[in-house]
């Protein structure tokens, strides 16, 4: 049974996001837990995050067995970006886009 679970509006852009998702996609779920930990990227701590939230749902709401859950798939959409701009020379403006992420964690029981 599939248990998922989504976090949205992080203000980290999804090319960011991204990095680290290759990494655990199909790993088991304390061995992907372990690899997040130990990565120097604000983006592992916010997947390790999610991925935490969707094993306790499974736990709690579901009363699946946390040892046999292995990560299934994660999805990483564009979320909304926010518009802002930087004063340049002679009275111009740089847009600046300051993006977010919608993260999507799916873990499945391995028997």
């Amino acid at each position: 049974m599939e248990v998922k679970s989504v976090t949205k509006y992080v203000r980290i852009s999804p090319q960011k996001l991204r990095g680290p998702v290759d990494v655990i996609k199909g790993q088991k779920v304390e061995d992907a837990l372990n690899l997040l930990k130990f990565m120097p990227l604000k983006a592992a701590e916010i997947i390790a995050k999610a991925l935490s939230s969707a094993v306790a749902n499974a736990e709690h709401n579901h009363e699946m067995d946390v040892d046999d859950l292995r990560v299934k798939n994660i999805i990483v959409d564009q979320g909304p970006t926010l518009k802002r701009f930087r004063a340049r020379a002679r009275g111009r403006g740089a847009r600046i886009l300051k993006r977010s992420s919608h993260l999507t964690v799916i873990v499945d029981a391995t028997v």
